[in-house]
């Protein structure tokens, strides 16, 4: 496994750790201020750092990145979180990777590796092993905001390495995950409302996800993204409910039976497969897009015009 697809790894293990914060440090039934504090701040910290917004045709693909990407998926993931059992949340989540190997090559021109797409399906089994349960129920409207969050996350991740980056990581990771952030803030005003005060646990539950479990996460999902075989990096995604997995085993003292055991060690060979089977060698997708940019000169002045908060 090679540097940059480990680093990119840490991506989804990070996000892992979503749940296990979420149960024990953040008030409950909260999606959508959960969602709208893991996007929001991220966003306008890195946007504070780099002093660069969009361009152009950017205003519009910064706003529609950051809404699969960020604002849709966040939304629909805690949607179907709050409806269905974790394990078949989870599940339906992981569908996002087969959904990007059978759309990459009509997308991006870009063929998996029969080795790679069989081990999409061996991946998706050992989820659906490792989180399901005899009891689980179904939810209709879960299901279908589960499946919409991994069609939402498929699309983005397509899209982005479709079009690239016209600027460094920190300031195109800030686009969107300020984009989807604002794209939350109606949502969550009309149907949630702001909590009336927050404990120290929950200010430091959501200090965890908007920092390392978005800022840093995106920053590093996005490099290998646009690195790397989209295919390949999709696949890490199946480490979030692994990770998700061993967290309530080591730290809640949840069992392990010996289907999960057997669905986890699927997930691994899965993540390895992909590694190795689709080897290529590392490029980045084009730097700037399509359409010219302002000449050098002019992109390195700072920016002057003030950030308003409808226009990504």
């Amino acid at each position: 496994m090679n540097r940059t697809l480990a680093l990119t790894a840490l991506a989804p293990i990070t996000w892992g750790t979503t749940y296990l914060v979420t149960t024990e440090l953040l008030p409950a039934d909260r999606p959508l201020l959960t969602a709208t504090l893991r996007a929001l701040p991220a966003g306008l910290l890195l946007l504070a750092v780099t002093r660069a917004l969009p361009r152009g045709a950017w205003w519009w693909k910064a706003a529609v990145l950051g809404t699969l990407n960020i604002g849709a998926f966040f939304a629909l993931m805690f949607l179907s979180a709050y409806r269905l059992p974790g394990g078949v949340a989870a599940t339906l989540g992981a569908v996002h990777p087969l959904l990007v190997a059978l759309l990459a090559g009509t997308v991006l021109g870009e063929r998996a590796r029969p080795a790679v797409k069989g081990a999409v399906v061996v991946g998706l089994a050992g989820v659906a092993l490792l989180v399901l349960t005899p009891s689980a129920r179904l939810d209709a409207f879960g299901v279908a905001a589960g499946l919409l969050a991994a069609g939402s996350t498929a699309a983005g991740v397509l899209l982005t390495k479709r079009w690239g980056r016209p600027v460094p990581l920190l300031a195109f990771t800030g686009w969107q995950l300020l984009a989807g952030g604002l794209v939350l803030v109606a949502p969550l005003m009309l149907l949630e409302g702001l909590p009336a005060s927050m404990t120290a646990e929950n200010l430091v539950g959501y200090a965890w996800l908007a920092l390392p479990g978005t800022a840093l996460a995106y920053l590093l999902w996005f490099r290998g993204l646009l690195r790397l075989p989209v295919t390949r990096v999709s696949l890490l995604s199946f480490l979030t409910p692994l990770t998700a997995g061993v967290l309530g085993w080591a730290v809640l003292g949840q069992t392990l039976s010996v289907p999960q055991l057997v669905g986890a060690a699927a997930v691994l060979a899965a993540v390895t497969i992909g590694a190795y089977a689709g080897r290529t060698r590392p490029r980045e997708s084009p730097r700037r897009p399509k359409t010219p940019l302002p000449s050098p000169a002019a992109a390195s002045s700072p920016p002057t015009a003030a950030l308003v908060p409808n226009a990504c």
